[in-house]
């Protein structure tokens, strides 16, 4: 019995003989897959450098952890990209820093100690997670040391005993 529609052609079809080679089509997917993989960065930190921020350099080849990010620019300090204070010229002004103790910053403290008093409520929460007083110092390469003694010394004082510098590698 024919099938209607296929007149003269059902009888002249033949078996076919191409069949197509996907082998190297998966040899390439499999070589741009391993391309991707390599060239994707597996750190768990982005951390984006300030515009104007000229980040020291160095030959350290430890990757950065994901902890609170303080921002000492030439222009103000910065505690996870909002600004906490001003600098003039990367010098703190009189009336920032505190009367009794030369070294310590009053406003830098107060967000500091806010951020180690509500990552301290979460970990009681959530047991998974625990405070360990960490902070990643991104600071220009032009600053004196002495600002950045007073703004390691009030991190300190807030909570945040370690303290880890972020470097450019050569």
């Amino acid at each position: 019995m024919k099938r209607k529609g296929m007149g003269k052609y059902n009888d002249m079809r033949a078996p076919s003989s191409f069949k197509i080679q996907i082998t190297s089509l998966v040899d390439m997917f499999v070589i741009l897959l391993v391309f991707l993989l390599k060239s994707y960065s597996t750190s768990p930190v982005n951390v984006n450098p300030r515009e104007g921020l000229r980040i020291p350099e160095s030959s350290a080849l430890v990757d950065p952890v994901d902890v609170v990010k303080l921002i000492v620019a030439t222009d103000g300090v910065f505690v996870e990209e909002k600004k906490v204070m001003d600098l003039d010229k990367g010098q703190f002004t009189k009336g920032q820093m505190d009367t009794n103790d030369p070294s310590f910053v009053r406003a830098l403290y107060e967000a500091l100690d806010e951020r180690a008093k509500h990552a301290k409520e979460i970990s009681k929460v959530n047991e998974a997670f625990e405070f360990d007083g960490k902070v990643l110092l991104q600071a220009d390469r032009s600053l004196p040391y002495d600002v950045l003694q007073k703004i390691m010394y009030t991190s300190m004082m807030a909570g945040y005993s370690e303290v880890k510098l972020a470097v450019v590698s050569k």
